[in-house]
């Protein structure tokens, strides 16, 4: 297990400190602020942590403030209701006294129904696509400094973009992308985990999508991008330590924000959760 892998494993063990009340702890050092899907993942364990019989299926979250990575967060979970069939919890993560991410999340006990799923999108095969150790070791060079930091950074998510044209081109392109993504190394068994890992990675690449058809991206330095919302549904049984294609697209931007669409589909086909996320893309005014 990679170093990074097993930081996020310890930074989603929260620390319980009264009931239904629990502190996270992310990185200390090279951040301006929190990573949102740190944030996310955090909070839907907080809230699991309350509901002893059944698995989430669906969550959403408003971020309201920046995140301090140099201080813990505090996550306080109400439990609004215990159902037969579903339960409810509420969890706000507080720093300095205020509320930075909200979030709501529905537990339903695990049933037979009708199933029906929209294809996977075809896409190349991740071992044929370039790491991002290829990447740096053939572009390193003529990146600026904040792109090639991005790629030494090691994370605990493995990222491979189908295509990286959009990057050379710098010009408008139809709104998709499809990348593949999974941790970077092996997880523990735990279902809960796995849920925690993908809600942390669903909060990846995704906003970029809206930047494609302006011929921008997370790395323009004349843009100003943060994630405003997001709402992510569990379908099926996955592993987030397994490759899973996350096909995405943004179907509108306006008043300085993107929103943003994925779906998350297993190596063989099986779609195992979808994502809409809007966030701020605004650009920023020339000093």
């Amino acid at each position: 297990m990679s170093q990074a892998v097993a930081n996020l494993l310890a930074q989603l063990d929260l620390e319980p400190i009264e009931k239904d009340i629990f502190r996270g702890h992310g990185p200390q050092a090279g951040w301006q602020r929190v990573f949102g899907g740190l944030v996310i993942s955090q909070a839907l364990v907080a809230a699991a942590r309350t509901v002893a019989d059944r698995p989430p299926h669906s969550l959403h979250g408003y971020f309201i403030l920046p995140g301090d990575p140099s201080v813990p967060i505090v996550y306080q979970v109400d439990r609004i209701r215990d159902g037969k069939s579903f339960a409810t919890r509420r969890c706000v993560a507080i720093q300095h006294g205020k509320a930075i991410f909200s979030l709501s999340a529905s537990f339903q006990i695990e049933e037979e129904g009708l199933e029906h799923a929209f294809s996977m999108p075809s896409a190349p095969d991740p071992e044929t696509l370039p790491s991002e150790d290829d990447i740096l070791q053939r572009y390193g060079s003529m990146m600026p400094d904040h792109v090639r930091q991005y790629f030494e950074r090691e994370r605990p998510i493995e990222i491979r973009a189908c295509d990286l044209s959009r990057y050379a081109r710098r010009k408008p392109m139809e709104p998709f992308q499809n990348v593949w993504v999974r941790a970077s190394g092996r997880l523990p068994d735990d279902p809960a985990i796995h849920r925690a890992v993908l809600s942390y990675l669903s909060d990846m690449t995704l906003l970029d999508t809206a930047l494609i058809a302006h011929g921008r991206s997370v790395f323009s330095r004349n843009m100003q991008v943060a994630s405003l919302d997001h709402a992510l549904w569990f379908h099926r049984p996955f592993r987030a330590d397994e490759w899973l294609l996350y096909a995405q697209d943004s179907p509108n931007s306006s008043g300085a924000r993107g929103l943003t669409r994925g779906s998350l589909y297993s190596r063989d086909g099986r779609l195992i959760a979808s994502v809409a996320q809007e966030g701020l893309i605004r650009q920023r005014s020339p000093k």
